[in-house]
């Protein structure tokens, strides 16, 4: 039979009936177990009413400003790739914008452009930062460990992609599921886990010293041969 927690109810009573503890601990043991549970129905409820926030602002086109994506941004006119970047960035460091005005500020928008914005954006401050998304394997580029971590690649799989990759780069998940023989759940599994940037150029190799001409020597001077004339017959 398991054991029961001290805290439980009916364990409780009869330590306070035998008088092993106070009535008074056993209450004050209660009133906080109590809290705890209530605070953490707060906190789910909290969190399901997050997601349906997001979920209905997502349906309606709109642009969550402190859970939108890279890609949703980009659909705001005029927004550039620098300016995504760093809002996700910011959002994955756990910074909220509250405000029209910290927009403005942080990416130093013309008033036009601001305008153009609001009426897409969703200022919906929220009570935890954006859970943090670590960052894609860069196919191409990672050392064995990292892929063998993070993939969960086994020795075949993993020595078969190193080989194919000094081919040539991957180019797509399209490419990889191919060269690699791979079954689609797990290709459907690295989606947005794998990155596809081009392998990191080796450093240049130090240029050769230039040869140098040897010394310049004097042409060397063949000596004269004197030749007999022609013969006088007497």
């Amino acid at each position: 039979m398991a054991r029961r927690h001290w805290l439980d109810p009916l364990a409780r009573r009869l330590l306070v009936a035998t008088g092993q503890i106070p009535a008074a601990a056993a209450l004050a043991a209660r009133q906080a177990a109590l809290e705890a549970a209530a605070r953490q129905a707060d906190h789910e409820a909290e969190v399901e009413r997050e997601l349906g926030e997001l979920k209905r602002t997502r349906a309606a086109g709109l642009v969550d400003v402190n859970r939108a994506t890279a890609s949703e941004w980009r659909q705001l006119p005029g927004c550039t790739a620098e300016q995504a970047d760093l809002l996700v960035r910011l959002q994955d460091g756990g910074v909220q914008l509250s405000g029209p005005d910290d927009l403005q500020r942080l990416l130093q928008l013309e008033a036009r452009t601001l305008s153009e914005w609001l009426p897409r954006l969703v200022f919906h401050w929220y009570g935890e930062p954006a859970p943090l998304a670590p960052l894609p394997v860069a196919i191409n580029r990672a050392g064995a460990a990292e892929l063998r971590e993070r993939l969960a690649l086994n020795s075949q799989r993993l020595s078969r992609l190193q080989q194919e990759r000094l081919r040539a780069p991957f180019r797509d998940l399209a490419d990889l599921q191919q060269r690699l023989r791979l079954p689609a759940a797990v290709v459907e599994a690295w989606i947005g886990r794998v990155s596809f940037e081009a392998p990191e150029a080796p450093p240049p190799s130090p240029p050769e010293p230039a040869s140098r001409p040897g010394p310049s020597l004097p042409p060397t001077r063949r000596p004269s041969v004197s030749l007999p004339g022609p013969s006088r017959r007497p």
